[in-house]
């Protein structure tokens, strides 16, 4: 299909937002990523517009790149990152949609490709293995198409899925059966303060990992084992009067939200097996959080 100006390109932000935001785990940058492709889109003569089949495919392309050069440069900037780097947490549109059309978290599908726990494993993973795993396993796109973003053959770009595959293969998978009710007993023992409590809904092996980037406070390492997550949390709750804890959708799936006087200070994403929780996710960097700042 030929076209151009926004006729030909109005409709691909969705998609472009999804794209970017899978590939980089921040909203923020994602939305930077697409207003460069466009940027660029506008910046070609008509001619030029004119000759591009697909006006879709050729964003897609653009922003893949983008997403690309910012995960290899990504990796440096989180080396000198204050504590550990977690992906920033989406709220459920319902949850927050006010009419604003434009913003990009409104524009979030939400589904198992955003989960806390796989955008996780997909930190694992090269920038290259990322961008030839999210376009082709969750986006569907053909390798010959993806051959064009990274610069390879298509050969080459199966194989970088491939490995990538692996990897999402070692992770456990996620049990989204009983998560809500794990999480709904985390909230009520850390409101009563119960370590036992806290303790026997957590997994023995659990790790907490929190993010506050330097700007709010949070451990800077990961916390192990169920005994010293509910010491840890207890703690917490000892130093937060006031301090509102709320269950909500966190990327998908159920997730705790703290709350002072209206303002979201921390977003907790939970991982799930066998009726416990075995990996907790505690994002307290502010910009971050943005998003959350105007849910309901």
């Amino acid at each position: 299909m030929t076209g151009t100006g926004t006729e030909a390109t109005a409709g691909e932000r969705r998609q472009l937002i999804n794209v970017a935001y899978r590939l980089l785990g921040s909203l923020a940058e994602a939305e930077d990523a697409v207003q460069e492709a466009y940027a660029r889109w506008y910046a070609l003569p008509v001619g030029r517009q004119r000759e591009i089949r697909s006006p879709g495919a050729w964003l897609t392309t653009v922003t893949g790149r983008i997403c690309l050069d910012v995960l290899g440069s990504a990796r440096a900037r989180r080396e000198r990152y204050v504590g550990a780097w977690l992906p920033e947490p989406l709220p459920d549109r319902a949850e927050w949609d006010h009419g604003r059309d434009t913003d990009p978290a409104d524009l979030m599908v939400l589904d198992e490709s955003v989960t806390m726990a796989f955008l996780v494993v997909l930190e694992s993973m090269t920038p290259a293995e990322r961008v030839a795993f999210v376009l082709h396993d969750v986006f569907r796109y053909p390798f010959a198409e993806i051959a064009g973003v990274l610069g390879r053959t298509p050969a080459a770009c199966k194989q970088l899925a491939a490995s990538a595959r692996r990897r999402v293969g070692a992770a456990p998978a996620p049990a989204a059966a009983g998560h809500a009710d794990v999480v709904r007993r985390v909230r009520r023992a850390w409101e009563d303060k119960d370590i036992a409590a806290l303790v026997d809904v957590l997994d023995p092996a659990a790790v907490m990992t929190a993010d506050g980037g330097g700007v709010a406070g949070a451990a800077l390492r990961p916390v192990e084992g169920a005994a010293r997550i509910a010491q840890y949390m207890a703690q917490i709750a000892d130093r937060a009067p006031g301090l509102e804890l709320l269950e909500r959708s966190v990327n998908g799936v159920p997730g705790l939200v703290a709350r002072r006087a209206g303002a979201v200070l921390t977003v907790a994403s939970f991982d799930v097996a066998d009726g416990r929780a075995t990996r907790i996710w505690v994002v307290r960097n502010p910009e971050k959080l943005r998003p959350w700042a105007r849910a309901g």
